[in-house]
């Protein structure tokens, strides 16, 4: 949980599974080139809008027991859980688009979404919230940019 915790910073993980989407052409590649923007929007709201807004402070360190947990603690905001809201928009923008490719996705999603809580690093409420964000802001997207009509080449 750790690896995948911290292989998901900065969106590097979705980078690479958009990068195969693509290759895969049709509506996989339209799907990963709408969740890479929503990937840019995500962090914009919970990270630069929302959490200065709440500025909550972490979960104590000595919670989890040294196994689970992450390292020293992130000095950023916990809530909402950025990597939540990225997990969460890229497989909705993908889902949008494709699908199938969007539930593929899922369950990686959902498992960086748990990997913050088990490392100690957010509570759920927290990952729960950056879900949300990450669902609405994908969803948002279908206003500005219609699945029917997104073509790449």
């Amino acid at each position: 949980m750790i690896a995948l915790s911290r292989s998901t910073s900065k969106g590097q993980v979705w980078m690479g599974v958009a990068a195969i989407l693509v290759a895969s052409g049709g509506n996989a590649r339209r799907g990963a080139v709408r969740g890479a923007v929503v990937l840019g929007a995500s962090t914009l709201v919970a990270s630069r809008l929302l959490k200065p807004l709440f500025p909550r402070n972490r979960p104590p360190e000595n919670a989890i027991p040294g196994t689970r947990r992450f390292g020293a603690s992130p000095t950023t905001p916990s809530f909402p859980s950025a990597h939540s809201a990225l997990a969460a928009a890229f497989a909705t923008g993908v889902a949008i688009e494709s699908p199938l490719a969007g539930y593929l996705i899922a369950p990686l999603a959902a498992a960086v979404a748990y990997s913050r809580v088990h490392t100690g690093v957010h509570w759920p409420s927290d990952v729960v919230a950056g879900g949300v964000v990450g669902v609405s802001v994908a969803l948002l997207t279908r206003r500005l940019w219609s699945a029917d009509s997104a073509a790449v080449e």
